[in-house]
């Protein structure tokens, strides 16, 4: 929220990390799911979730300003933003700011300074390994981040299936698809496609409840083993974790892998092009920490085009996030 004092809008943007602090600490202490449906004292929530009443009382009239909350003199009560914090909600959003407050993501962000003087990963200074040797070290945090994947892909799965058909393939691999929530409600819909899950080892490992004869579920790792051979590849926000090498060189796997005219469809929040604030360029700084990148359509379709795919089309989904589609060449 930008002030038009402009002295207002610098202390606003400058200390705007204390807002994201105050977001990652109510989160991580789980008041949303404390707060019910009725309106409750800022003191009664304190002893439900073991914090100082004052010092919490403070954090509330702060979130309130931002629509997280709403805060009447020291009463509390639900907005659809703070609804979302909650560990029930369909589309909670709880795990993912748990993420974001997580010590090896403070740390990387804390870094950025050293990302844009070498334009290298500020991750790969802030911690051991950067980000990935980081969750591996690391199983809670691993977990919440996992949990923040899922839930970020539960947000988009809808979305997804409504604008593109899936029917016209006969195999479909999920590539970096994590626990599978999205190759699994691409088979649960479109009943003669099978699917492929295809992830490292130790994340496929707690998907195998979910396999079925029309859910295979496979471990490797794709810099290093051959991919499934499918008719159709699904990335959702896989190239964006790497940088153009890296991407081409996933992309390149893909391709070895593909049957003939085999479809590419990497599902990416796209940079738009307008001037204003917006999450996908937010984002982008993000991946600068931790070693990726969002891009464009052009920059995606040169990508494709230099591993041996063409861009076909840019499907929007109503969630925010486009499917680009390539075949293979």
């Amino acid at each position: 929220m930008i002030s038009s004092n402009p002295v207002e809008s610098l202390l606003q943007l400058s200390a705007g990390y204390y807002v994201s602090r105050a977001l990652h600490a109510v989160a991580e202490l789980g008041v949303a799911d404390a707060l019910g449906d009725a309106p409750q004292p800022t003191a009664a929530l304190a002893d439900t979730t073991a914090c100082h009443a004052g010092a919490l009382d403070r954090v509330l009239r702060l979130l309130s300003r931002y629509g997280v909350f709403e805060y009447n003199d020291g009463v509390v009560v639900h907005t659809p933003l703070s609804r979302m914090l909650r560990q029930d909600h369909p589309q909670s959003m709880r795990s993912l700011v748990r993420m974001f407050g997580l010590p090896g993501f403070w740390a990387t962000a804390g870094e950025l300074h050293s990302a844009i003087r070498t334009g290298e990963p500020s991750a790969n200074r802030a911690l051991r390994g950067g980000i990935w040797g980081y969750l591996r070290e690391n199983p809670d945090a691993s977990r919440i981040f996992g949990e923040a994947m899922t839930g970020k892909a539960q947000g988009h799965i809808a979305g997804i299936l409504k604008v593109y058909d899936f029917s016209g393939f006969g195999v479909i691999a999920d590539v970096g698809g994590g626990h599978g929530h999205l190759i699994q409600a691409i088979v649960a819909a479109t009943p003669a496609v099978k699917g492929v899950l295809f992830d490292q080892p130790q994340v496929v490992e707690e998907a195998q409840v979910r396999a079925s004869d029309r859910l295979h579920i496979v471990g490797g790792d794709f810099f290093h083993d051959r991919l499934p051979e499918a008719d159709a590849y699904v990335l959702m926000e896989v190239i964006h974790d790497w940088d153009d090498e890296a991407s081409r060189k996933i992309i390149a796997a893909v391709r070895r892998a593909a049957r003939p005219n085999a479809k590419l469809l990497l599902i990416e929040a796209l940079l738009p092009n307008d001037s204003g604030p917006n999450w996908p360029t937010t984002l982008d700084i993000v991946m600068l920490t931790i070693g990726g990148r969002q891009r464009g359509l052009r920059e995606y379709a040169d990508l494709m085009r230099d591993s041996g795919f063409a861009l076909t089309r840019d499907v929007e989904t109503p969630s925010g996030i486009s499917i680009i589609e390539a075949e293979a060449v």
